[in-house]
Formats: C-alpha cells, structure tokens, sequence
C-alpha cells in the first residue's frame, strides 16, 4: 500500500518559493509581449501602444495580470527577499506606479467604465490596500500614488452596482463574487467606507438567497474560478460565524471531498490560454476552500463540511504548484499569484499570526 502523501507545511513553501515567485514577477515586468490588448478602437487611427494607454500596467500579458503581478511583488517584498531580489523588485515596482503614470491609467477607466470589471478594478485595489497596509515607507508611498485611481474604482463600482439588478456567475473574470471579494477587503482596509457597504449590500441582494447550489455542474472547461466557492468566499467576509455556516450548509448540503467542487484537475495544453486556467482553478479552490474552512470553525452541525474541505486542501495545492514555475507564458504571466494568495491562506489557518488573504 502506498504511503500517504505528506500534509504541506505552507509556511515553510512560502519561504522556498518566495526567490522563484519574485524571479517570476521580474520576469513578467520586464516583458511587454506577446500582449493582450482589450482596447476598443474608436477609429482607424486609434491603435495606440499597450504602454501609451497603460503606462504602469502594459507587460505581463494583459493588464489585469500586470496589475496583480505588482500586487504580488509588493507581497513578497513585505514577506522578506535576499538584497539583490529586493532591490530589483523596489525599482521595477516603484518605476511604474508613479503619480503621473498612475494618471493617465485612472484617466482610461473614466473613459472606459465597464472595462476590466470586476476583476481588474479588484486587483488594482487589492495592489492599493497591500500598500497601504505595509509599514515600509517606500511601499507607503506608492500607496499615495495609488489614492487617486482607488478613488475613481470606488467611484465606477458604486456607480455599477447601483444598476447591475443580477450578478454574473460562472468561473472567468467577469465573476462578481470573486471581485467584490478582493474589493471589500480592500476597501475595508483604505477606509473607503461608502465604497465598502456597498460591497456588503451587493453581496447580501445577490447571494444571500441562494441555497443548493449545482456544485456538480461545475466546472466549465476553461473556469479559473469556482462560482459556487467564489459566492462562499465572499459571504464568510460578510456574515457572522453562526450566520455564515447556517448559509453553508444550505448552500453546499452535499459536499463531500469527492464533489466536483472541490476536486483537482489538469490542464492538458498547457501553450492553450485557455486550457490552462484550469491551473488556475486548483489554485485559487485551494485558497478559497482554506479561508472557508477557516471561517466554518469547529461545530457538531459543520463537521461534514470541514472534514471535505479539510481533505480537499491539499490535493487542489499540490495539483496547481507545479504548473507556476513552468516555462510557457500562459502558466507564467498570473499563476503565482493564486499560488501566493493560498500558500498565504494555508499557512495563516495552521499558523494565525500569518497574514491570509
């Protein structure tokens, strides 16, 4: 009989992998292409550069990936890096988010407000709030920097929830559990009050009701989000302990470390863009299912769900790691960063003073 697999020591591979994810935020902030632009043209003569309109955030694939790869950078200069990494990271960083850069990016989201909603609003908060939250003056500072394109997210997200009656819910970017997850907390932590409570209503009109969700049918072949752990991720941040796993239990009543939901999968082309979330969906389920379980505490009525998410940890970490440090682009251009985030989460459960997303 085969021995069972060793339980991850998250904290420990948060310290091993922190040189490898820097060397891998470097690597995307220095490579302007291959780029994904989603600039709608207005005009034949409008086909501007990535960097003429994104200034800060034009390498590393795609905006939102750029935008969350500086979230990580500043992630991982606040867990400790070796001088050399450090210094690279505070130059490549504090090059891009500079006032007058940051200017011209809060000036392409007034002009374009349903562009990169929600996904890239949230990322581009959860970059300001880790600012923010440093005791690092230079870290600080670009927090400054940031205060103004927070302000114009807060703006366009309370402006968009106010007329968006239904919420979007499969496993991609649109998702709109997974975004006002990032922002609430975000918003929270810059004491963007108003921006914050808006959060909290949507999340209670959209979610709240929702009771046996079709774990099973997830997921869809290119999901790099699980819908229904998205939605479970967002109200543990809202309800009360006792509220939050009466709601689970009714809306996972099911849930075993079998289910669909919480079970690991590959990624059979890893150069397909696409095909390659599915990465993606190991990773921030294993995030996701910790904080959650995290969140369920330790209750006769929670028992069945804790020991499925318990055992579905793991194997959905172990399942994700490995394609961060591949070599193709389509891995390298976003994966740390949900690697981070649930290597973060797993190790703030086992050890609480570690800071989780």
């Amino acid at each position: 009989m085969p021995d069972a697999p060793t339980v991850l020591d998250a904290s420990a591979l948060l310290g091993g992998l922190a040189p490898t994810y820097a060397d891998i935020v470097l690597d995307n902030l220095a490579r302007p292409y291959p780029h994904s632009a989603h600039h709608t043209t207005h005009s034949a003569d409008d086909r501007p550069t990535p960097e003429q309109i994104h200034p800060a955030f034009y390498t590393s694939f795609d905006w939102h990936s750029c935008v969350h790869m500086h979230a990580l950078g500043v992630m991982l200069l606040e867990h400790g890096l070796d001088s050399e990494r450090d210094a690279a990271l505070r130059q490549a960083i504090g090059a891009n988010l500079t006032a007058g850069k940051l200017r011209v990016e809060g000036a392409y989201l007034l002009a374009n407000p349903s562009w990169e909603r929600p996904y890239g609003w949230a990322w581009l908060v959860r970059l300001a709030a880790t600012c923010a939250a440093s005791t690092d003056a230079e870290i600080r500072g670009w927090a400054s920097a940031l205060d103004p394109i927070v302000d114009i997210v807060a703006e366009l997200f309370m402006a968009w929830v106010e007329k968006a009656e239904w919420p979007v819910r499969h496993g991609l970017h649109t998702n709109s559990a997974f975004g006002l997850g990032l922002m609430l907390d975000a918003f929270r932590t810059l004491d963007r009050a108003d921006a914050a409570l808006a959060c909290e209503t949507a999340s209670l009109t959209w979610f709240h009701a929702d009771a046996d969700w079709p774990g099973d049918w997830e997921m869809s072949g290119q999901d790099f989000l699980s819908a229904g752990l998205s939605e479970a991720d967002l109200l543990r941040r809202v309800l009360a302990p006792e509220q939050f796993a009466a709601w689970f239990a009714s809306f996972l009543p099911r849930l075993t470390a079998d289910s669909r939901i919480v079970r690991p999968f590959r990624a059979t082309d890893e150069t397909d863009g696409y095909l390659v979330h599915l990465h993606g969906l190991n990773l921030s389920r294993a995030g996701q299912v910790t904080r959650i379980l995290a969140a369920l505490g330790q209750t006769p009525e929670s028992a069945p769900a804790v020991a499925a998410l318990d055992a579905a940890r793991d194997p959905l970490l172990r399942a994700g790691l490995a394609a961060v440090v591949a070599p193709e682009f389509m891995s390298s251009h976003w994966l740390a960063t949900f690697a981070w985030d649930a290597l973060l989460s797993a190790s703030a459960l086992t050890n609480p003073t570690d800071t989780a997303a």
